[in-house]
Protein backbone atom coordinates (compact mmCIF):
# COMPACT_ATOMS: atom_id res chain seq x y z
CA UNK A 1 0.00 0.00 0.00
CA UNK A 2 1.34 3.43 -0.96
CA UNK A 3 0.17 4.95 2.31
CA UNK A 4 2.93 7.58 2.23
CA UNK A 5 0.93 9.34 -0.51
CA UNK A 6 -1.91 10.03 1.89
CA UNK A 7 -2.30 13.40 3.54
CA UNK A 8 -1.15 13.48 7.16
CA UNK A 9 -4.10 14.14 9.46
CA UNK A 10 -3.73 16.53 12.36
CA UNK A 11 -6.47 14.70 14.26
CA UNK A 12 -4.33 11.99 15.83
CA UNK A 13 -3.95 12.29 19.61
CA UNK A 14 -0.97 10.50 21.12
CA UNK A 15 -2.01 9.42 24.62
CA UNK A 16 0.38 6.47 24.85
CA UNK A 17 2.49 7.86 27.66
CA UNK A 18 -0.63 8.56 29.74
CA UNK A 19 -1.81 4.99 29.26
CA UNK A 20 1.25 3.23 30.67
CA UNK A 21 0.26 1.27 33.73
CA UNK A 22 -3.34 2.45 33.59
CA UNK A 23 -5.71 0.17 35.44
CA UNK A 24 -9.42 -0.10 34.91
CA UNK A 25 -11.54 1.32 37.70
CA UNK A 26 -14.98 2.65 38.46
CA UNK A 27 -18.32 1.91 36.86
CA UNK A 28 -16.95 2.07 33.31
CA UNK A 29 -14.50 -0.77 33.98
CA UNK A 30 -17.19 -2.96 35.55
CA UNK A 31 -19.43 -2.52 32.53
CA UNK A 32 -16.60 -3.37 30.14
CA UNK A 33 -15.38 -6.41 32.04
CA UNK A 34 -18.84 -7.86 32.67
CA UNK A 35 -19.81 -7.20 29.07
CA UNK A 36 -16.70 -9.00 27.82
CA UNK A 37 -17.42 -11.94 30.13
CA UNK A 38 -21.03 -12.28 28.95
CA UNK A 39 -20.02 -12.12 25.29
CA UNK A 40 -17.33 -14.75 25.85
CA UNK A 41 -19.75 -17.08 27.64
CA UNK A 42 -22.16 -16.78 24.73
CA UNK A 43 -19.43 -17.68 22.31
CA UNK A 44 -18.91 -14.17 20.98
CA UNK A 45 -15.84 -12.03 20.44
CA UNK A 46 -14.86 -10.23 23.67
CA UNK A 47 -12.35 -8.06 21.77
CA UNK A 48 -15.22 -6.24 20.13
CA UNK A 49 -17.33 -5.73 23.23
CA UNK A 50 -16.38 -2.12 23.95
CA UNK A 51 -17.43 -1.09 20.46
CA UNK A 52 -20.78 -2.77 21.09
CA UNK A 53 -21.13 -1.22 24.54
CA UNK A 54 -20.20 2.17 23.14
CA UNK A 55 -22.87 1.81 20.48
CA UNK A 56 -25.44 0.81 23.06
CA UNK A 57 -24.59 3.58 25.50
CA UNK A 58 -23.30 6.49 23.47
CA UNK A 59 -23.58 9.77 25.25
CA UNK A 60 -24.22 8.07 28.55
CA UNK A 61 -20.60 7.90 29.65
CA UNK A 62 -19.27 10.22 32.29
CA UNK A 63 -15.55 9.77 31.63
CA UNK A 64 -13.55 12.67 30.22
CA UNK A 65 -11.82 11.84 26.92
CA UNK A 66 -8.11 11.06 26.94
CA UNK A 67 -5.74 13.90 26.28
CA UNK A 68 -2.38 13.86 24.55
CA UNK A 69 -0.20 15.45 21.91
CA UNK A 70 0.35 15.04 18.18
CA UNK A 71 2.52 11.95 17.54
CA UNK A 72 6.08 12.47 16.30
CA UNK A 73 6.61 12.18 12.55
CA UNK A 74 9.58 9.87 13.11
CA UNK A 75 7.30 7.19 14.60
CA UNK A 76 6.53 5.00 11.54
CA UNK A 77 3.40 3.32 12.91
CA UNK A 78 1.90 6.61 14.13
CA UNK A 79 2.78 8.18 10.79
CA UNK A 80 0.98 5.34 9.01
CA UNK A 81 -2.13 5.91 11.12
CA UNK A 82 -2.04 9.67 10.55
CA UNK A 83 -1.78 9.31 6.77
CA UNK A 84 -4.50 6.68 6.49
CA UNK A 85 -6.75 8.81 8.69
CA UNK A 86 -5.99 11.88 6.57
CA UNK A 87 -6.99 10.01 3.44
CA UNK A 88 -10.29 8.94 5.00
CA UNK A 89 -10.96 12.58 5.87
CA UNK A 90 -10.40 13.67 2.27
CA UNK A 91 -12.55 10.84 0.94
CA UNK A 92 -15.51 11.42 3.24
CA UNK A 93 -15.33 15.20 3.00
CA UNK A 94 -16.11 14.79 -0.71
CA UNK A 95 -18.47 11.80 -0.63
CA UNK A 96 -20.69 12.56 2.34
CA UNK A 97 -22.13 15.87 1.11
CA UNK A 98 -22.39 14.55 -2.45
CA UNK A 99 -24.50 11.56 -1.44
CA UNK A 100 -26.27 12.68 1.74
CA UNK A 101 -25.98 16.50 1.87
CA UNK A 102 -24.38 16.07 5.30
CA UNK A 103 -21.04 17.68 6.06
CA UNK A 104 -18.17 15.51 7.21
CA UNK A 105 -16.77 16.42 10.61
CA UNK A 106 -13.50 14.49 11.16
CA UNK A 107 -13.13 12.16 14.11
CA UNK A 108 -10.18 12.29 16.44
CA UNK A 109 -8.09 9.11 16.64
CA UNK A 110 -6.49 8.41 20.00
CA UNK A 111 -3.38 6.24 20.21
CA UNK A 112 -3.13 4.58 23.61
CA UNK A 113 -1.12 1.91 25.38
CA UNK A 114 -2.45 -0.63 27.91
CA UNK A 115 -5.52 1.39 28.90
CA UNK A 116 -7.48 4.49 28.01
CA UNK A 117 -10.31 6.64 29.30
CA UNK A 118 -13.09 7.50 26.84
CA UNK A 119 -16.63 8.84 27.09
CA UNK A 120 -17.71 5.19 26.86
CA UNK A 121 -15.74 4.33 30.02
CA UNK A 122 -12.35 2.87 30.80
CA UNK A 123 -10.91 0.29 28.44
CA UNK A 124 -7.85 -1.94 28.32
CA UNK A 125 -5.96 -2.84 25.16
CA UNK A 126 -7.63 -6.28 25.27
CA UNK A 127 -10.84 -4.89 23.79
CA UNK A 128 -9.06 -4.02 20.53
CA UNK A 129 -9.67 -0.92 18.41
CA UNK A 130 -13.02 0.76 19.01
CA UNK A 131 -15.09 3.81 18.20
CA UNK A 132 -16.86 5.68 20.99
CA UNK A 133 -19.94 7.60 19.80
CA UNK A 134 -20.01 9.47 23.12
CA UNK A 135 -16.94 11.53 22.21
CA UNK A 136 -16.80 10.67 18.48
CA UNK A 137 -13.28 9.28 18.72
CA UNK A 138 -11.52 6.19 17.40
CA UNK A 139 -9.25 4.46 19.94
CA UNK A 140 -6.31 2.29 18.89
CA UNK A 141 -3.51 0.54 20.72
CA UNK A 142 -0.86 -0.02 18.06
CA UNK A 143 -0.04 -3.43 19.56
CA UNK A 144 -3.23 -4.63 17.86
CA UNK A 145 -1.41 -4.45 14.54
CA UNK A 146 0.99 -7.10 15.84
CA UNK A 147 -1.99 -9.16 17.03
CA UNK A 148 -3.57 -8.85 13.60
CA UNK A 149 -0.52 -10.42 12.02
CA UNK A 150 0.48 -12.89 14.71
CA UNK A 151 -2.85 -14.09 16.12
CA UNK A 152 -5.23 -13.51 13.24
CA UNK A 153 -2.80 -14.24 10.38
CA UNK A 154 -3.76 -11.01 8.63
CA UNK A 155 -0.48 -9.19 7.85
CA UNK A 156 0.13 -6.18 5.61
CA UNK A 157 -0.36 -2.43 5.51
CA UNK A 158 -3.77 -2.64 3.91
CA UNK A 159 -5.05 -5.05 6.55
CA UNK A 160 -4.03 -2.47 9.15
CA UNK A 161 -5.65 0.32 7.17
CA UNK A 162 -8.87 -1.72 7.05
CA UNK A 163 -9.00 -1.71 10.86
CA UNK A 164 -8.78 2.10 10.93
CA UNK A 165 -11.27 2.78 8.16
CA UNK A 166 -13.79 0.32 9.62
CA UNK A 167 -13.82 2.34 12.85
CA UNK A 168 -14.12 5.56 10.84
CA UNK A 169 -17.14 3.89 9.23
CA UNK A 170 -18.79 3.90 12.65
CA UNK A 171 -18.12 7.63 12.80
CA UNK A 172 -20.00 8.03 9.50
CA UNK A 173 -22.91 6.14 11.04
CA UNK A 174 -22.89 8.51 14.00
CA UNK A 175 -22.87 11.58 11.74
CA UNK A 176 -25.77 10.20 9.70
CA UNK A 177 -27.81 9.20 12.76
CA UNK A 178 -27.71 5.48 11.94
CA UNK A 179 -26.11 4.49 15.25
CA UNK A 180 -28.71 6.38 17.25
CA UNK A 181 -31.53 4.71 15.32
CA UNK A 182 -30.03 1.29 16.00
CA UNK A 183 -29.68 2.01 19.73
CA UNK A 184 -33.33 3.02 19.88
CA UNK A 185 -34.41 -0.21 18.17
CA UNK A 186 -32.18 -2.36 20.37
CA UNK A 187 -33.84 -1.02 23.50
CA UNK A 188 -37.13 -2.74 22.74
CA UNK A 189 -36.11 -6.14 21.36
CA UNK A 190 -34.64 -9.44 22.54
CA UNK A 191 -30.91 -10.00 22.94
CA UNK A 192 -30.79 -12.07 19.76
CA UNK A 193 -32.56 -9.33 17.79
CA UNK A 194 -30.27 -6.68 19.31
CA UNK A 195 -27.26 -8.74 18.23
CA UNK A 196 -28.65 -8.93 14.71
CA UNK A 197 -28.95 -5.15 14.59
CA UNK A 198 -25.35 -4.87 15.77
CA UNK A 199 -24.28 -7.23 12.98
CA UNK A 200 -26.00 -5.04 10.40
CA UNK A 201 -24.29 -1.96 11.86
CA UNK A 202 -20.87 -3.63 11.73
CA UNK A 203 -21.36 -4.94 8.20
CA UNK A 204 -22.32 -1.46 7.04
CA UNK A 205 -19.06 -0.15 8.55
CA UNK A 206 -17.23 -2.87 6.58
CA UNK A 207 -19.01 -1.71 3.46
CA UNK A 208 -18.01 1.90 4.15
CA UNK A 209 -14.41 0.69 4.50
CA UNK A 210 -14.75 -0.82 1.05
CA UNK A 211 -16.10 2.47 -0.32
CA UNK A 212 -13.02 4.25 0.99
CA UNK A 213 -10.76 1.60 -0.59
CA UNK A 214 -12.51 2.09 -3.94
CA UNK A 215 -11.63 5.78 -3.99
CA UNK A 216 -8.16 5.27 -2.51
CA UNK A 217 -7.43 3.08 -5.52
CA UNK A 218 -9.30 4.84 -8.31
CA UNK A 219 -8.53 8.45 -7.40
CA UNK A 220 -5.22 8.41 -5.54
CA UNK A 221 -3.58 5.12 -6.56
CA UNK A 222 -2.83 4.17 -2.96
CA UNK A 223 -3.47 0.46 -3.48
CA UNK A 224 -0.88 -1.96 -4.81
CA UNK A 225 -1.31 -5.52 -6.15
CA UNK A 226 -2.33 -7.80 -3.30
CA UNK A 227 -3.77 -5.05 -1.11
CA UNK A 228 -7.40 -5.98 -1.74
CA UNK A 229 -6.61 -9.57 -0.79
CA UNK A 230 -5.05 -8.32 2.46
CA UNK A 231 -8.21 -6.43 3.29
CA UNK A 232 -10.46 -9.38 2.50
CA UNK A 233 -8.23 -11.67 4.55
CA UNK A 234 -8.45 -9.31 7.52
CA UNK A 235 -12.25 -9.12 7.20
CA UNK A 236 -12.44 -12.91 7.12
CA UNK A 237 -9.99 -13.39 9.99
CA UNK A 238 -12.09 -11.35 12.42
CA UNK A 239 -15.46 -12.77 11.43
CA UNK A 240 -17.47 -13.96 14.43
CA UNK A 241 -17.55 -17.56 13.22
CA UNK A 242 -13.79 -17.61 12.65
CA UNK A 243 -13.10 -16.22 16.11
CA UNK A 244 -15.57 -18.55 17.81
CA UNK A 245 -14.11 -21.62 16.11
CA UNK A 246 -10.63 -20.59 17.21
CA UNK A 247 -11.51 -19.77 20.82
CA UNK A 248 -14.41 -22.11 21.64
CA UNK A 249 -14.48 -24.76 18.92
CA UNK A 250 -18.17 -24.07 18.35
CA UNK A 251 -20.09 -21.43 16.40
CA UNK A 252 -23.11 -19.73 17.98
CA UNK A 253 -24.74 -17.55 15.28
CA UNK A 254 -27.26 -16.01 17.71
CA UNK A 255 -24.38 -14.42 19.59
CA UNK A 256 -22.76 -12.83 16.53
CA UNK A 257 -22.21 -9.09 16.93
CA UNK A 258 -20.03 -8.33 13.90
CA UNK A 259 -21.00 -10.89 11.27
CA UNK A 260 -19.52 -14.05 9.81
CA UNK A 261 -16.33 -14.11 7.76
CA UNK A 262 -18.38 -14.53 4.56
CA UNK A 263 -20.66 -11.63 5.47
CA UNK A 264 -17.78 -9.28 6.27
CA UNK A 265 -15.97 -10.15 3.05
CA UNK A 266 -19.18 -9.74 1.03
CA UNK A 267 -19.96 -6.27 2.32
CA UNK A 268 -16.41 -5.00 2.09
CA UNK A 269 -16.38 -6.13 -1.56
CA UNK A 270 -19.79 -4.52 -2.11
CA UNK A 271 -18.44 -1.14 -1.02
CA UNK A 272 -15.20 -1.60 -2.93
CA UNK A 273 -16.87 -2.55 -6.19
CA UNK A 274 -19.54 0.16 -6.17
CA UNK A 275 -17.78 2.99 -4.34
CA UNK A 276 -21.00 4.54 -3.02
CA UNK A 277 -22.55 4.81 0.43
CA UNK A 278 -25.89 3.92 -1.12
CA UNK A 279 -24.48 0.45 -1.88
CA UNK A 280 -24.20 -0.31 1.85
CA UNK A 281 -27.79 -1.47 2.34
CA UNK A 282 -27.22 -3.85 5.24
CA UNK A 283 -30.43 -2.69 6.96
CA UNK A 284 -32.53 -3.28 3.86
CA UNK A 285 -31.38 -6.74 2.73
CA UNK A 286 -31.39 -10.31 3.97
CA UNK A 287 -27.86 -10.63 5.34
CA UNK A 288 -28.15 -14.25 6.46
CA UNK A 289 -26.64 -15.72 3.28
CA UNK A 290 -24.65 -13.15 1.33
Amino acid sequence: MRWQLGRRSGNVVDARSAGRGMRLGGVGSIVVLLGALVVWMLGGNPLAVLSLLGTAGAGAGTEAPATGTEPPAEDPQAEFVARVLGDTEDTWAALLPAETHAQYVPAKLVLFREGVRSACGMASAAVGPFYCPGDRRVYLDLSFFDELERRFAAPGDFARAYVIVHEVGHHIQTLLGTSEQVRAKQAGVSDAQANQLSVRLELQADCYAGVWAHHAKSQRNLLEPGDLEEGLNAASAIGDDTLQKRSRGVVVPESFTHGSAAQRVHWFKQGFEQGRLSACTTFEEDIATP
